[in-house]
């Protein structure tokens, strides 16, 4: 596979008020709409299917997949819900996206829609990104005027209304059964599982929920076929995705590569580290997933080889923290993150998070013992897979992560009384200086 950039989702970013639907329809936007609508529901889900395309929120379930779980047979209406509720630290790819190109993810619910036979969706967006909120709101507006949207849609015979929700900014609405409940009026809180939204969803129905890339992924998938896209990634992991490079890069911000391209490429294509300093530690997919170090530079980012690595490829946000970093205070910033967005519906994340950041903050100090790593560990342990949803599992990955890669570090602060850093002059304190 070619680590070069390959520009879809990205393509028409620079053009002029690009995200207009003349500037859009310019590029040949909906004419995927018209080859959706020429073929079987069916079809479309087989095609979405062949074409490998997984999920770009995070878990990277086959999307083909998941729209065939919709039980056809169920007399309820179905419903197509968007993840637009962005607020994974590290991640930046949907909300460019939707201000860049809207009319990209607004002919992808469309074509969506018709193919899980569903006449009604909604595009939930984080509450906090008005500007987002405003843009996606006036797309809607502007295919509903050209017919793109509402009854009889370019003489199919098919019908779809598009709501553009705003959220009300909490970090678990990005969970799927938060997000419906938030949808139906009530606190943004996970629902027991199952039933499955599959089965039992938004107001009880079968409802399906993607990523707002994955959904913006369709048009492209459909007008330029299967195999087209399949052709793109490696052997398990297909297709293009946006890679958000934040940190310690030259040259940071949202690079379109196959999955399967590497940590040191897109390093390379950033204008490499910034100068005189060296690579210390990144997250594959955001602050939710296992950290890793200059070690894995040349790991796959698909979902096996970061999979092998020990984390996990997500949102693929990735943040990169040069030598200046200090691991214990960024992973402490991190839990703290954490433990305030804990919705509090169940113990090992609400009062677990609330005993990690105590833990974490006494460490970063220089308080306790090199005994306080095992019960940090031991913590992390307790609260991994028990508590509803991932919001959890997220929390103690980089904990442990950063135990395991750094525990010297944890240890140079119980021996220094604090951080060994002077962030002042950004270098760690030589030993002996810290000693004097």
């Amino acid at each position: 596979m070619p680590d070069t950039l390959t520009p879809v989702l990205t393509d028409n970013w620079g053009d002029d008020r690009a995200w207009t639907l003349a500037s859009y329809a310019a590029r040949g936007g909906y004419s995927a709409l018209d080859k959706a609508f020429a073929m079987d529901p069916d079809a479309i889900i087989a095609a979405v299917k062949d074409s490998g395309l997984r999920g770009r929120g995070g878990a990277g379930f086959p999307t083909g997949m998941k729209w065939g779980f919709i039980p056809q047979d169920n007399p309820k209406p179905k419903y197509l819900v968007v993840n637009a509720d962005e607020s994974e630290p590290g991640t930046c790819k949907d909300i460019p996206l939707m201000m860049a190109s809207p009319h990209t993810l607004v002919e992808g619910v469309i074509i969506s829609s018709y193919a899980i036979r569903a006449n009604k969706a909604f595009i939930y967006i984080r509450g906090e990104v008005l500007h987002v909120i405003r843009r996606v709101q006036n797309a809607v507006r502007e295919a509903y005027d050209a017919g793109h949207l509402g009854k009889n849609i370019h003489g199919s015979g098919y019908d779809l209304d598009v709501v553009v929700h705003a959220g009300a900014g909490a970090y678990i609405c990005g969970e799927e059964t938060a997000l419906l409940e938030g949808l139906e009026g009530r606190r943004g809180q996970p629902r027991l599982r199952p039933p499955f939204p599959a089965v039992a969803g938004l107001y009880a129905s079968p409802t399906v929920i993607n990523n707002v890339e994955s959904i913006a992924s369709v048009p492209s998938i459909i007008g330029n076929g299967a195999s087209w896209f399949s052709s793109m990634g490696t052997e398990k992991s297909k297709g293009y995705g946006i890679f958000s490079l934040s940190g310690h890069v030259k040259k940071p911000g949202q690079y379109e590569a196959p999955l399967g391209i590497t940590l040191r490429t897109l390093i390379d294509l950033a204008g490499g580290m910034r100068e005189g300093h060296e690579l210390k530690f990144w997250t594959p997919g955001g602050s939710s997933t296992p950290i890793l170090t200059a070690e894995h530079l040349d790991v796959p980012l698909d979902f096996e080889g970061v999979g092998a690595a020990g984390s996990m490829l997500g949102t693929r946000a990735l943040q990169i923290f040069d030598d200046t970093t200090c691991v214990v205070r960024a992973v402490l910033r991190w839990t703290e993150f954490y433990k305030h967005e804990s919705c509090g519906k169940c113990t090992p994340c609400r009062e677990g998070t609330w005993w990690l950041v105590q833990t974490l903050a006494a460490l970063e100090k220089g308080q306790g013992s090199e005994a306080d790593l095992d019960l940090l560990l031991d913590q992390c342990d307790n609260i991994l897979g028990r508590s509803f949803c991932a919001l959890a599992d997220g929390a103690v990955s980089p904990i442990s992560s950063s135990i395991q890669y750094f525990r010297d570090e944890y240890v140079a602060h119980l021996t220094h009384g604090g951080c060994p850093f002077d962030h002042t002059a950004s270098t760690l304190f030589a030993a002996e200086g810290a000693n004097a």
